[in-house]
């Protein structure tokens, strides 16, 4: 299996999901309701999930995502639970921008949502679209 590099639009996020167990989402998640985008993310997660690195690092660093990319993220989150039951390790880091209220409330609600250890990594961050 390859890694999954997806560059960003106008509309969706980076995708560098690696098969050392470096998975990043960056930018801007806004995906029309009919585009392929998650189910790519999503096919590529499951494949991944079979045969997962040691150790799962996730890194989300958004500045805006709607509900739809909300509930795909949720979904990967509540993967990432079967990870560490499993006897992998996983960890999500929250990167957002200190000043961004509703982003470091979205990362701490999916903090609350799962079982998976979250880092904050809140700070004067330029958010790359």
């Amino acid at each position: 299996m390859k890694n999954l590099h997806i560059n960003a639009s106008s509309s969706t996020p980076e995708i560098d999901f690696r098969m050392d167990g470096n998975l990043r989402i960056i930018g801007k998640s806004i995906p029309d309701a009919d585009t392929d985008f998650w189910t790519i993310v999503s096919n590529w997660y499951n494949i991944y999930l079979l045969t997962p690195a040691n150790k799962t690092n996730f890194i989300f660093q958004l500045d805006y995502l709607n509900t739809s990319s909300s509930k795909e993220i949720l979904h990967m989150l509540y993967r990432l639970n079967e990870l560490n039951d499993r006897g992998f390790q996983s960890t999500v880091f929250w990167c957002c921008n200190e000043t961004d209220i509703d982003m470091i409330e979205v990362g701490k609600d999916y903090e609350h949502m799962v079982k998976v250890p979250f880092v904050f990594e809140c700070e004067n961050l330029e958010i790359v679209n």
